[in-house]
């Protein structure tokens, strides 16, 4: 950690009479890190630096993941501190929100953005995308299998043609994904409701949240705005005034630069006129002050080599990593 991040934490910590934490999972085109069950130890490893403390801020950037990876980390964190509060520096959606939800209250930016929560089945059993490698598998969406089940239902009221149009479903997504996107369904609305179980008594505010939050918003791309958080779903969102804003987006741009999130991977622009080109980046940040730095890095070269193909010589760009995964920095 450098001293002016270190700085910039520092001030946060002051603004807020906390300990601030930081979970940053980049999105960086060609590089997009999501929250995963390996960031478990090293925030057991950062909280155990930190210790019990009155209050923990967690800082938190990150467009999803694993959702039991996620609710695994936030209980954890909860164990630390008598009070959870989020800042929301920009955009914090699909787990990342589930997170939110376990927070007393939740910093947002007029930038910041959550989203829907309704869970994606990523394993090998699902559809395999055509034209990609063949471990490439397309996520499985378990609102948009809801969604076809209950378009079929309101075209035709024939028991027959539904089923028909379930059997069609079996038939291109298998049997197992589509009985794990039934589970899921049915889990992610628990976790949600037990983390907001602390914060939230009024059960038509729970199931309002939980409505829309797991269907009613029609697309896991639909962001929910700092207005529509507080006034439509009733969240205990804070508006951060100008002197705490300035320490968010200083904080966030420092880190944003780091992991490099507004420059595409692009492998030519790395090579350049040379056929060989070594990199280095970071992917993903969990810090803080007493437990220093952790980083998920991805090491390795570009190799630029003239084939023979049947369309003629071209130019080809192999990608040899020799590392990716964690690294601790004092």
């Amino acid at each position: 950690m450098n001293k002016i991040r270190e700085n910039l934490i520092l001030d946060l910590q002051q603004a807020r009479n906390s300990v601030v934490l930081i979970y940053f999972t980049g999105d960086r085109r060609g590089l997009e890190t999501k929250i995963g069950t390996d960031a478990f130890d090293l925030f057991t490893k950062q909280l155990d630096l930190i210790g019990d403390a009155p209050k923990i801020t967690l800082f938190l950037y990150t467009r999803g993941g694993d959702v039991l990876a996620a609710w695994s980390v936030i209980n954890l964190i909860h164990q630390f501190c008598k009070e959870l509060e989020i800042i929301v520096p920009s955009k914090c959606h699909s787990s990342g929100t589930l997170m939110c939800l376990a927070a007393k209250n939740i910093i947002m930016t007029k930038q910041a953005t959550l989203g829907p929560i309704d869970p994606s089945i990523h394993n090998q059993l699902n559809p395999a995308i055509p034209g990609a490698p063949p471990t490439a598998k397309a996520p499985v969406s378990v609102e948009d299998i809801n969604a076809f089940i209950d378009f079929a239902k309101s075209v035709s009221g024939d028991k027959n043609l539904i089923n028909q149009a379930f059997q069609r479903l079996s038939s291109e997504i298998n049997p197992l994904v589509l009985g794990n996107a039934f589970r899921a369904r049915g889990q992610i609305r628990m976790l949600a409701k037990k983390l907001m179980s602390n914060n939230q008594k009024k059960k038509k505010v729970v199931e309002n949240i939980l409505r829309f939050l797991c269907s009613e918003s029609g697309s896991h791309d639909y962001t929910i705005n700092r207005k529509e958080a507080k006034d439509g779903l009733k969240l205990p969102i804070e508006k951060p005034d100008d002197a705490l804003y300035s320490k968010i987006i200083a904080l966030y741009n420092d880190i944003s630069d780091q992991l490099e999130l507004l420059v595409p991977f692009d492998p030519q622009l790395i090579l350049g006129q040379n056929t060989q080109a070594p990199y280095s980046f970071s992917r993903a940040i969990i810090e803080s002050v007493p437990g220093r730095t952790d980083i998920f890095m991805t090491d390795g070269s570009l190799i630029a080599q003239q084939l023979q193909t049947p369309q003629g010589i071209q130019k080809v760009i192999s990608d040899n990593r020799t590392f990716e995964g964690w690294r601790h920095y004092v």
